[in-house]
C-alpha cells in the first residue's frame, strides 16, 4: 500500500489575510506584557486572551486548508489586503473593547479601522481615558498598517499598475506592469516574502533609531515609541494627545522632521519599484515636489506678515519670528505627508501669519499628499506632478498651437498617458469625496463637518478634524451610521478608488 505524505503548511502556501491575521495575534502579546509589567491585569489579560483566541483560529484554519496552495494570484492579493482593512478590525477591536470596558464596540471598531489605514483619527479625546498598553496597541497596529502598505506596494500595488504607479506603468491600470522585469515573471507569493525580507529590516531599523532620537531629547519611552511609529507610518498617532505634550521640545520635531521625508518619495529608502531614469532622489519630481511645497508654503506665510507689518508699522522680535517660522515649515510637512502632527509653535505660526483658521491650507496639504509607494496617503505628488506638466503643455499649445513637444529630463518616469489617468484619479477622487460628504450629511453632520470629515478620511490624515476646522469635530458624538461611512471612506482612500475597479473587472480575475 503506497504511503502518501503531505507537506508540512509553509509559510508560502497560507492565504495573505491569513498570515496577517496571525501576525495580529502574536502581536497582542506585547500590549498584553506591557500591562503585565504596569499591573494592570485587566487589560493584560484581555490582550493575551484575544491573542491567544487568534493563534487558535489562525492554526485551525490554517490545517483545514491542509496542503493546498491558493489559486489566485495577484487578484487574491489585493482582495486580501481589502480584508485586512475592512475584516481584520473586528478582531482588533476585541481587546481595546474589552480593556475599556466603557465603550461600545462600534467605537473600537472605528478606532482599529483609522489605526490600520494609517488615519489616526481619535475618537476617545482624551489620552487620560486609554491605559497605557491600550496606547502601544493603537500605535502598533498603525505602524503594522504602514509596513503592510510599503510592502504591498512592491509586491501587488506595483505589478498590478495601481497607487500610483499607473502614472508611470507601461500597461493599462489593474492589468499592467510597473515594476521591472524580474518582478513581472516572479511568483506572487515569492515576491511578497521577498519584498518583506528587503523592507521589514528597514522600516523596523528606521523606526528605533527615531525612537532613540526622540528619547535622546527628553520623551518618555511609551511616548517616544508611539511618535516614532506614527512618523514612520505617517499615522498621527499620539499617547499624549500631539508633538506638543511629548516633552521632546524643538529638538524632537526636528528629528521628526527628518524622517517624514521618508513619505514624499519611494527614493529615500528603496530603488526596486523605478520604471525608467536613473533613480537619483535629486532628480526624483515627487521629491522635489515635496521640498518646493514644505518651504514654499511657510516662505508665503512668513512673508505675509511681513507685508501686514509693513502697512501697520509694527515692530518685530527676532525669535518669535524664527519659531513662527518652523511652526509653519514642521506642520506643513507633516500634513503633506498624512500623519497630521502640529508643531510647538504652530500657534505662532497662525498669529504670525494672520490666519485664525487655516484649514484649507491644512486640507488642501492633506489631499496633495505624499509619494507614491510610500505610507503617506492623498492624491500622491506623482500624480500632481503629471498634471502640472499636463498644464504647462496645455499653455504652451495655447501659445504656440502647432508646437511638438519635447521629452526632456521631466517626463522620463512618466507614461505618455500618464497625465491622462492623473486625471482620471483626481475626478474619481473629487466624486469619492462628493459621495462621502454627502452620505455624512444626510446622517446629520453640518456641511462644513461633513467636508473636513470625507477629506481627512478619504487622504488618510485623522487629525484634519481636530485642525483643519473651526471648531474641534468630536468623533464619539457622531452617529454610528458617520462612523461607518467614515470606515467605509478611510478602506477606500488607503486601497484608492482606483483599486476598487480593479477587483470589480472580470479580465483581472482571467488572469
Amino acid at each position: 500500500m503506497r504511503r502518501v505524505v503531505q507537506a508540512p503548511i509553509g509559510v508560502m502556501r497560507l492565504p495573505l489575510f491569513l498570515l496577517i491575521w496571525g501576525i495580529a495575534s502574536l502581536a497582542m502579546w506585547l500590549p498584553a506584557i506591557h500591562a503585565l509589567v504596569l499591573d494592570d491585569h485587566h487589560t493584560s489579560q484581555s490582550f493575551f486572551y484575544s491573542g491567544l483566541a487568534g493563534m487558535i483560529v489562525v492554526v485551525l484554519i490554517a490545517l483545514s486548508l491542509g496542503s493546498r496552495v491558493p489559486r489566485y494570484g495577484m487578484p487574491g492579493q489585493l482582495l486580501s489586503l481589502l480584508a485586512t482593512f475592512t475584516v481584520l478590525p473586528l478582531f482588533l477591536a476585541v481587546p481595546v473593547q474589552d480593556a475599556l470596558v466603557t465603550t461600545r464596540y462600534v467605537n473600537a471598531y472605528f478606532d482599529m479601522v483609522s489605526a490600520i489605514t494609517t488615519t489616526g483619527a481619535d475618537i476617545w479625546g482624551d489620552p487620560g481615558r486609554l491605559p497605557p498598553s491600550v496606547h502601544l496597541w493603537r500605535a502598533m497596529v498603525g505602524w503594522l498598517g504602514g509596513l503592510l502598505m510599503w510592502i504591498a506596494a512592491s509586491a501587488v500595488l506595483a505589478p498590478m499598475s495601481l497607487g500610483g504607479f499607473e502614472v508611470t506603468a507601461k500597461g493599462e491600470p489593474g492589468g499592467g506592469v510597473a515594476g521591472p522585469a524580474q518582478m513581472e515573471r516572479a511568483d506572487p507569493r515569492r515576491q511578497l516574502l521577498l519584498v518583506t525580507r528587503t523592507l521589514a529590516p528597514v522600516y523596523a531599523g528606521l523606526t528605533m533609531v527615531l525612537w532613540l532620537l526622540l528619547m535622546i531629547t527628553g520623551a518618555q519611552a511609551l511616548t517616544g515609541l508611539s511618535h516614532a511609529m506614527s512618523v514612520m507610518a505617517t499615522s498621527g498617532i499620539s499617547a499624549t494627545g500631539g508633538v506638543e505634550n511629548a516633552g521632546s521640545g524643538i529638538a524632537g520635531e526636528m528629528v521628526m522632521f527628518l524622517f517624514m521625508f521618508f513619505a514624499l518619495s519611494r527614493l529615500t529608502f528603496s530603488s526596486d519599484t523605478v520604471t525608467s531614469g536613473q533613480g537619483r532622489l535629486d532628480m526624483d519630481p515627487e521629491f522635489r515636489t515635496g521640498l518646493l511645497i514644505v518651504f514654499g508654503v511657510p516662505m508665503l506665510l512668513f512673508l505675509r506678515h511681513w507685508f501686514a507689518a509693513y502697512e501697520v508699522d509694527a515692530g518685530e522680535d527676532l525669535l518669535q519670528a524664527l519659531q513662527a517660522l518652523w511652526g509653519a515649515v514642521f506642520t506643513v510637512m507633516s500634513f503633506l505627508s498624512t500623519t497630521g502632527f502640529e508643531s510647538v509653535h504652530w500657534q505662532a505660526a497662525r498669529s504670525w501669519s494672520g490666519l485664525e483658521t487655516p484649514g484649507m491650507i491644512l486640507l488642501g496639504l492633506a489631499v496633495f499628499g505624499g509619494g507614491v509607494a510610500t505610507t503617506a496617503g492623498g492624491v500622491k505628488l506623482l500624480r500632481v506632478y503629471a498634471l502640472y506638466l499636463n498644464g504647462l503643455r496645455e499653455m504652451e499649445r495655447l501659445v504656440h498651437p502647432h508646437s511638438v513637444s519635447g521629452a526632456g529630463d521631466r517626463t522620463k518616469r512618466l507614461q505618455k498617458n500618464g497625465a491622462f489617468v492623473a486625471w482620471v484619479f483626481f475626478m474619481l477622487f473629487a466624486l469619492s469625496l462628493a459621495l462621502v460628504s454627502t452620505a455624512l450629511a444626510a446622517v446629520g453632520s453640518s456641511f462644513e463637518q461633513s467636508l473636513v470629515l470625507a477629506i481627512a478620511a478619504l487622504s488618510t490624515t485623522g487629525p484634519l478634524t481636530e485642525s483643519a476646522s473651526s471648531a474641534p469635530i468630536v468623533l464619539n458624538q457622531l452617529t454610528e451610521p458617520a462612523k461607518l461611512i467614515l470606515c467605509i471612506a478611510m478602506v477606500l482612500g488607503r486601497l484608492e478608488t482606483l483599486a476598487f475597479i480593479a477587483l470589480l473587472s472580470p479580465n483581472l480575475w482571467r488572469s
